[in-house]
């Protein structure tokens, strides 16, 4: 469950949000998962488009952030003006910054501070958190 205690404009009951959402969406985006990293199309996906929420389909990020992080999970270097929220992730016995849709406060990964120019920040999204949807 999101442990943010913010309130989201789109909320719902985990029954409703296990209705939409696929099993692994909802691991992911409700329970603060993983996906295994090279298993989302969306990693190599590059062409001209944008990122949207998979649970509320707010815009994300557009893809002329998007670059080849070589970690197998979809990256970004900056995310659409008022998307996402952040919050801090202890587990794992270390210190991360969540990233977290604004709009309805699904999980969607993490950021670093190792990305390109021009932010220096690495947005390392779950794919299965996004879809895709061309320009």
């Amino acid at each position: 469950m999101v442990s943010s205690k913010k309130e989201f404009e789109i909320t719902k009951t985990e029954e409703e949000w296990r209705k939409i959402l696929t099993p692994e969406q909802y691991r992911v985006m409700r329970e603060h998962g993983t996906e295994r990293a090279c298993t989302s199309p969306l990693d190599k996906q590059y062409a001209e488009g944008t990122y949207l929420c998979a649970a509320c389909g707010q815009p994300l990020f557009t893809s002329k952030t998007k670059f080849n992080s070589a970690t197998g999970w979809p990256s970004f270097f900056q995310p659409i003006e008022g998307a996402i929220g952040t919050s801090i992730d202890k587990s794992f016995f270390m210190t991360r910054t969540e990233v977290h849709c604004s709009r309805c406060g699904g999980h969607l990964g993490h950021v670093f501070d190792d990305g390109p120019a021009p932010t220096g920040q690495r947005y390392c999204m779950n794919g299965v958190s996004l879809n895709f949807i061309p320009d």
